[in-house]
């Protein structure tokens, strides 16, 4: 596996071990030695998937300490633009954000510390996004920033929103308590 380090403080961009032949592929998403060698926290406790339509904008989700966590995703199917917000505050990338298209050919995937939130745009008929948490989800401490309050323009005219996505409240108006 390779591990690439990105712009904000602890996020990895990981490129997978992937064989193929005749038959398809298979992708090696998790290995415990190559992730403690980063020193990446890895011991999850929950993982779960969405499917998305086309349009389909999610987030920017995160929960809230004590349940904060640790977060790794990538695409099983399709394809999504994956948007990350860092939203600690010590963080020299303090309310920066950057965007990765994960798809299920270059099968890349996404290493997300704790303090980020995180959202996608499903850019495919149909995608498939694959969760690995560290801690369980915690309805209490589940929270987020309004996908359309931190100046990223995402690249559909009329994003399909839930309406808890569009209760969350806007970055300006979020005290980070990361």
């Amino acid at each position: 596996m390779e591990f690439i380090k990105q712009h904000i403080h602890g996020l990895y961009l990981i490129k997978p071990i992937i064989a193929e032949d005749s038959r398809g592929s298979f992708v090696k998403t998790f290995h415990a030695g190559d992730f403690a060698r980063h020193k990446l926290e890895t011991d999850f406790k929950e993982s779960y998937y969405s499917e998305s339509v086309k349009g389909a904008v999610r987030g920017m989700h995160f929960q809230l300490p004590p349940h904060d966590h640790a977060k790794l995703v990538f695409v099983i199917q399709g394809s999504v633009l994956d948007v990350i917000l860092d939203l600690r505050k010590k963080s020299p990338t303090y309310k920066q954000f950057r965007t990765y298209q994960l798809d299920d050919v270059q099968k890349a995937m996404l290493y997300l510390p704790r303090g980020l939130a995180h959202g996608f745009c499903a850019l495919s008929d149909k995608a498939i996004l694959n969760y690995m948490t560290t801690s369980v989800y915690n309805k209490e401490h589940d929270s987020g920033i309004r996908y359309d309050s931190f100046g990223y323009h995402w690249p559909v005219a009329h994003p399909i929103v839930s309406d808890r996505d569009l209760g969350f409240i806007k970055l300006d108006d979020f005290e980070s308590k990361f």
